[in-house]
């Protein structure tokens, strides 16, 4: 497959640069992502309208009503090669990086970044300058994946390929890497290191003392995140998504 096709596939969604095996783990597309940096190995600089400069074969998409995605105005852009479902809206000013897939009914708010390769669910809800971190290199790295009817609160970081499972909640701020220990309070353990954010766990920011004696002693922490609790009928009513606004 050509550069060209594979970024006409990824617009499509036919072919994206991760996907799950037969134990439902998350895997690169390593053909998708070499097609990726063929595509940037074969374009360009250019001059776009507004004073842009970019490879002249990653435009920005231009999207009609017969798609089916609301892009409010207001400097948002979507790259060449990354998908966008019917149902998605993006508020300004928002990025979606080449290779990122975003499934129906998805809201992008304000500020928020969905980096090269992230992959984002159904009905997901991305808060206001939530950043999901992109990656193309190194080739066989996975991508930030985002499960259906996951709730991102305001201002949080995911990145180095961290999983969110199906209906999780992070609180605004929750900051997620693949070094950044995550504990569930209610299961009373640590989380294996690159294990995915249980379904419907609610995670809040959190810290925990400094692991060196001298650190300590200063009162200084480090960063970490927390499973408080598992959603319930009370939590899932707060945070239902108004059908109206699709």
């Amino acid at each position: 497959m050509s550069w060209l096709e594979l970024l006409n596939n990824l617009e499509s969604g036919a072919v994206r640069a991760a996907s799950q095996n037969e134990s439902g783990q998350w895997q690169a597309n390593i053909e998708v992502k070499k097609g990726i940096l063929e595509a940037f190995k074969n374009g360009t600089n250019t001059e776009f309208a507004g004073g842009f400069v970019d490879k002249h074969n990653l435009a920005p998409q231009e999207f009609s009503t017969e798609d089916g995605v609301r892009m409010v105005p207001g400097g948002s852009s979507v790259r060449r090669g990354a998908y966008v479902a019917k149902g998605t809206i993006i508020m300004p000013p928002a990025y979606v990086n080449i290779g990122a897939y975003i499934d129906e009914g998805t809201m992008v708010d304000s500020h928020a970044l969905v980096g090269s390769c992230a992959q984002v669910g159904k009905n997901v809800h991305l808060s206001a300058a939530v950043q999901l971190g992109g990656v193309l290199e190194p080739i066989g790295a996975s991508p930030v994946v985002v499960e259906d009817d996951a709730f991102i609160g305001a201002g949080c970081i995911i990145v180095e390929g961290v999983v969110i499972k199906k209906g999780a909640v992070l609180a605004p701020g929750v900051r997620l890497s693949a070094t950044i220990p995550v504990y569930d309070c209610v299961n009373e353990r640590q989380l294996d290191k690159g294990e995915p954010i249980p379904e419907y766990a609610i995670v809040i920011p959190g810290s925990r003392p400094a692991s060196n004696e001298w650190a300590r002693e200063q009162g200084l922490s480090m960063s970490c995140a927390l499973i408080v609790k598992y959603r319930d009928e009370k939590s899932d009513a707060s945070l239902l998504l108004e059908e109206v606004l699709r």
